[in-house]
């Protein structure tokens, strides 16, 4: 839905990776060569898919497939379940964003709360056009990207959209142990998600209240507060034993 939607505002050219690539963060692929080939999944469009990760596919984008082209914006997704709070550091989806915004290309990571494969997209899809026109007709500031979330909901339950801030809300892990065939240990991560943030102008909040989230986010994750705190300043005079 997300190229059909751009196709209406624009020339597109698609990069994806060509496997699932959920939890890869800002991973690129270093130890192995990228592939990348011209797919029919878009007949109608110039589309290629790439053996690397989201970051991967981006970098190809930039500097191989439209090198001599410009281009105006760089849309990700649409994921299947939430990229709200912490999630946005494990996110495939919004590393691509992150990564096209480094390059100066303004961007949007798109996801949906539903993890099903089949999906519905099509309650979003206004505001997910209303997201991009807006974007395009007044860009976003350099190094930032926006950060979607749309909630589970018919389209007439859909609320709108909120501007917020990323909830302070982590996820509790465990691992569930097992046994294989041969006898030998194995586990796969569990957990569930915890939200530490009471606050109502987070994007969790917005989206528990029937909101389509939207977080200006970007890459600098330095703490100004703790930079200018005073026990870390003293650092900067502390003795070293010679």
């Amino acid at each position: 839905m997300l190229v059909e939607i751009a196709q209406e505002l624009g020339e597109v050219v698609v990069v994806a990776p060509d496997s699932p690539q959920s939890g890869m963060g800002h991973a690129i692929t270093l130890n192995t060569p990228l592939r990348i080939h011209r797919t029919r999944a878009f007949p109608d469009l110039e589309a290629y898919e790439c053996s690397g990760t989201p970051v991967d596919c981006v970098k190809l984008a930039k500097h191989v497939v439209t090198k001599d082209r410009k281009v105006d914006l760089c849309v990700s997704g649409i994921n299947h379940g939430s990229n709200a709070a912490i999630n946005i550091i494990y996110s495939g989806t919004l590393s691509a964003a992150m990564e096209a915004s480094l390059e100066g290309i303004p961007s949007i990571g798109f996801s949906l709360l539903d993890y099903r494969y089949d999906a519905d997209f099509t309650a979003c899809r206004d505001h997910v056009k209303v997201i991009m026109e807006h974007v395009l007709e007044h860009g976003l500031a350099k190094g930032s990207l926006l950060n979607v979330n749309i909630p589970k909901l018919p389209k007439e339950e859909i609320k709108g959209i909120k501007l917020c801030r990323q909830a302070d809300a982590r996820w509790q892990e465990t691992f569930a142990e097992a046994t294989d065939p041969r006898g030998q240990k194995y586990y796969w991560l569990t957990g569930s998600f915890v939200n530490d943030d009471p606050n109502t102008d987070t994007d969790v909040a917005a989206l528990e209240e029937g909101y389509i989230s939207v977080v200006p986010s970007h890459h600098d994750l330095t703490n100004y507060e703790a930079l200018e705190h005073g026990s870390l300043r003293s650092l900067e005079e502390a003795e070293v034993a010679s």
